[in-house]
């Protein structure tokens, strides 16, 4: 199950009554933009939250896969004829989630590429953006808080009334279903990931040498935020680091050059080295194919950035 975001403005009433998401292929210029063609990516089973004026107004379940299709003659707007159709069951919201006001935890969730959301909660132009687990996950518990209601009396009698009255719901159980999909997906991922690391750093952090595995994480370069599917799972796109040097990795206080040297933050002093198990000069033995996740890590994660010169190509480390 994967899971996005569609931007439908005007469009939402029309094309909720369709039972449909649809968007033309190009665009009035002829380009075709990612978010259009991102359609071609829905496929049956798949969910989708329904942005309109600010807030998620519906969930819905994709009944079939996108195909190729025709403007449906009572869908207003455009000039364009040609396009993509997906089908799929709309389910309202009674409380729209509205996305400014919950900005402090779902800004952090948000991809740097091709995020939905802009930094002050508005949303981004175009139409289809994907949404990742993480960010669906807290999606859903806020609309959860909003939308389920749970008595504040916890006497036992009311409590069984309240179930009684939501567990056959069709959202209640839309939002279950999509929950346990998207935590299950993220679980089988990780697990997968770390299976496939471990072996090629030797079951032990580069930087400290800690080899108990209860101590030792599969640190993600690029996070799961930012991955594509096969992004997650791929072994090169990440390190074994022990608790310690995995949360300074995933904060940006270290990263590691395509040379493989471990280059510190100005944010740690040199005093300071000992204490967190640093060292100047330090360098592990890298694979090749780490390169361009080392590289995507430093330029996007730690804290350190260098001032990029517009025009001109990045030196590699």
């Amino acid at each position: 199950m994967n899971s996005f975001i569609v931007m439908q403005g005007e469009t939402y009433q029309q094309e909720k009554k369709l039972g449909i998401i649809w968007s033309p292929q190009q665009d009035k210029s002829g380009m075709v933009p990612h978010s259009y063609k991102r359609m071609m990516e829905v496929k049956k089973g798949d969910r989708i939250l329904h942005y309109v004026k600010g807030a998620i107004v519906a969930i819905s379940s994709v009944t079939k896969d996108c195909r190729e299709a025709s403007r449906p003659e009572s869908l207003e707007g455009g000039s364009q004829t040609a396009g993509y159709l997906v089908a799929t069951e709309y389910r309202e919201l009674e409380r729209p989630l509205v996305i400014h006001e919950y900005m402090a935890e779902l800004e952090p969730l948000f991809p740097r590429k091709y995020s939905a959301f802009q930094e002050d909660g508005s949303g981004n132009p175009g139409y289809l953006y994907a949404c990742n687990e993480e960010l669906l996950l807290k999606l859903l518990e806020i609309i959860s808080v909003l939308n389920v209601y749970v008595p504040e009396d916890e006497q036992l009698e009311l409590a069984i009334e309240v179930v009684r009255k939501t567990e056959h719901h069709p959202l209640v159980l839309l939002i279950a279903e999509t929950v346990l999909e998207a935590k299950r997906k993220i679980e089988r991922g990780e697990q997968q990931f770390r299976k496939r690391i471990m072996p090629m750093w030797n079951s032990h952090c580069p930087i400290c040498g800690i080899q108990n595995e209860a101590l030792l994480k599969a640190s993600y370069s690029k996070p799961w935020k930012d991955s594509i599917d096969p992004e997650r799972v791929n072994p090169y796109n990440g390190i074994v680091l022990c608790s310690n040097h995995d949360a300074l990795y995933q904060n940006g206080y270290i990263a590691v050059n395509p040379s493989g040297t471990v280059q510190i933050s100005k944010k740690i002093t040199e005093e300071e080295y000992l204490l967190y198990g640093l060292a100047k000069r330090l360098k592990i033995t890298a694979y090749p194919e780490n390169k361009p996740f080392f590289r995507w890590h430093k330029n996007n994660v730690f804290l350190d950035k260098r001032k990029r010169v517009l025009n001109r190509p990045e030196a590699e480390d």
